[in-house]
């Protein structure tokens, strides 16, 4: 087991060095890498602060609860009732529909609630310092069937699992210091607690569930990219330009290829990780002339990759357009770090590739019916990057 990780290891550095030696890009990777290393340094100092101050009330607080308990002080109504309603929040989908009172330590509580939510909300008021019983009025329903139920569901199972900065702190120290035994300890035992430690570490920096890191959670999140700009052209044109995704390559320095299949459909060569090609195939979902394009990879692609376009045209003759794009990027949240770092990542790269887009549309409104190819312009070095075309917006 040790020899594999050693030899994963060793292959990791030695694609790391190569892609940093690059001949042609490794001069931006070097930087890039610096860049991040000293924005990671800033990050990390910040975040120790805060979670030292986490930490700090953290245990102040638990002092003051072992305190009162000790002294069987009696708690505030209006007191009890806010802490009781901070809990609500965390434990059932529709907490406002819930009535709270208190009297003497005896809660109140009155209202609609979901069947299925009932009994977690009770578990959690019982818990709520100060309580000393519960008085259950609470009506349940198998369905959302009244108005105070409908609406959105924020549910509890649906909700990121996100560690406060104490927690995060004493994770990341302690599974650092796991790690680093069982790497000394060695065999079996320390293989897997060194894992354990690894996981727990990268757990507390990303603040994520190790799945979602990994790509392998039922609905990871993905990473959306949105921007609206204006192009100085008519909306007939840019929809063209638009519809015909093999124009992709020519201001989207990541893509190498976006070949047209029929139907609909078009295949995607994407540069990758340290340069690897990413390739999968989508499909378009929706149209509407000068107004609406919509496309997303097909199911058991590499890359889950969905965009979609809203053209408005303006009084003075150009246009308005609105772009989100989202992916879902191999190997979940690492996937995308890893390609931040060598430096494919769509955010990075999206705003000089929206300038060589605008760029490209007027000069081909002004090229003539032969458009920019007759200009001697081909790709995106054809193109630079003049910031002051557009307007983004996040």
């Amino acid at each position: 087991m040790n020899k594999a990780l050693a030899w994963l290891s060793g292959l990791g550095i030695g694609a790391g060095m190569m892609a940093l030696a690059d001949p042609d890009r490794g001069k931006r990777r070097r930087a890039l890498l610096r860049d991040k290393a000293i924005h990671v340094s800033r990050l990390s100092r910040d975040g120790l602060d805060v979670a030292r101050r986490d930490l700090n009330n953290r245990v102040r607080g638990r002092v003051a609860v072992l305190s009162a308990r000790l002294r069987n002080e009696s708690v505030d109504d209006a007191v009890l009732v806010e802490r009781v309603r901070a809990k609500l929040g965390r434990h059932c989908s529709h907490p406002q529909a819930i009535q709270v009172a208190a009297r003497d330590g005896r809660v109140v509580l009155a209202g609609p609630v979901l069947a299925a939510e009932a009994g977690r909300v009770l578990d959690a008021v019982r818990r709520v310092p100060g309580v000393e019983a519960i008085e259950d009025r609470l009506a349940r329903h198998e369905e959302a069937d009244v108005p105070s139920l409908s609406g959105k569901r924020d549910t509890p199972e649906a909700r990121p699992s996100y560690w406060p900065p104490a927690y995060r702190l004493v994770a990341g120290v302690g599974g650092g210091g796991l790690a680093l035994w069982g790497l000394v300890r060695g065999g079996l035992l320390g293989t897997g607690l060194g894992l354990l430690g690894a996981g727990l570490v990268t757990r507390a920096i990303a603040n994520r569930e190790l799945r979602d890191l990994l790509g392998m959670g039922a609905a990871p999140q993905g990473f959306t990219i949105q921007k609206t700009l204006t192009v100085n052209a008519p909306v007939e044109q840019v929809f063209e330009f638009w519809s015909r995704p093999e124009n992709f390559p020519r201001f989207m320095r990541h893509i190498r290829e976006v070949r047209n299949l029929g139907d609909g459909r078009s295949h995607w060569v994407v540069s990758g990780p340290a340069g690897l090609a990413v390739e999968w195939d989508a499909v378009t979902t929706r149209t509407v002339k000068n107004e609406l394009i919509s496309w997303r990879s097909v199911p058991g692609s590499t890359v889950g990759h969905t965009g979609t376009i809203h053209l408005n045209a303006n009084p003075d003759g150009s246009t308005r357009l609105h772009i989100q794009m989202c992916y879902h990027p191999p190997a979940g949240v690492v996937g995308h770090a890893v390609a931040t770092l060598f430096g494919a990542d769509p955010k990075h790269e999206m705003d000089e590739d929206l300038a060589r887009m605008t760029l490209l549309i007027q000069r081909d409104a002004t090229a003539g019916p032969k458009g920019t190819e007759a200009a001697g312009l081909k790709g995106p070095e054809a193109a630079p990057s003049p910031r002051a075309v557009w307007m983004p917006r996040t």
